[in-house]
Order: structure tokens, then C-alpha cells, then sequence
């Protein structure tokens, strides 16, 4: 009876380690006219989920995270109005990735 006790136990804590919410790296970017206090209120939702803010771009407005899908929902919501944009963070290869001999 004791095994299935600790068998239980051990059953329950990893349930709740896979409960834990899936980090994704994403792009996220707003129109230029977006008030930067929505940008700033976004990163700071990330950060307080316990994201991390990998990269903030100065030439488009806009940053690049890794993000809990939780708080990427609510991010999303909040920036519908400026018509945020959210892109999951993926290699990118020209020409198929192939190469050309010359």
C-alpha cells in the first residue's frame, strides 16, 4: 500500500511540471502610430509571466521574446486594436536553403 502511496505522489508532481506553460521565441511588431505605451505595457506583461525580452528593434517598433503561450494570448488581445503582429522566431533560408555551384 505504501508503494502506491509514493506511486501517486510521484504520478501528481510530474502532472505538474507538464502543466507548465510552453516558452516560444516570437516576433512581435507594431505600426509606427502604435502609442509606445502599449509596447511597453506588452513587455512588461512578458516579462512579468516570466518571459524574457531577447531583443528590442529600434528600426521598426517592435521586440523579439520568448514567451509563454499564456501570455502570448494576452498580448495578442491588447495589440488587436493597432493591429499588432505576432510571428513565431524560425530560421529563414533564401533559395530553398540550396546552394548554387558557380
Amino acid at each position: 500500500m505504501r508503494v502506491f502511496s509514493f506511486l501517486i505522489a510521484a504520478l501528481t508532481f510530474f502532472s505538474g511540471v507538464i502543466a507548465v506553460d510552453i516558452q516560444k521565441s516570437v516576433l512581435i511588431s507594431y505600426p509606427p502610430e502604435t502609442p509606445d505605451s502599449v509596447v511597453d505595457n506588452a513587455k512588461k506583461a512578458i516579462k512579468d509571466a516570466g518571459g524574457v525580452i531577447t531583443h528590442e528593434y529600434t528600426l521598426i517598433k517592435g521586440f523579439a521574446a520568448k514567451v509563454g503561450e499564456k501570455v502570448l494570448e494576452t498580448v495578442t488581445a491588447w495589440g488587436e486594436e493597432y493591429k499588432v503582429s505576432v510571428e513565431e522566431d524560425e530560421e529563414v533560408h533564401t533559395m530553398g536553403g540550396s546552394h548554387i555551384g558557380i
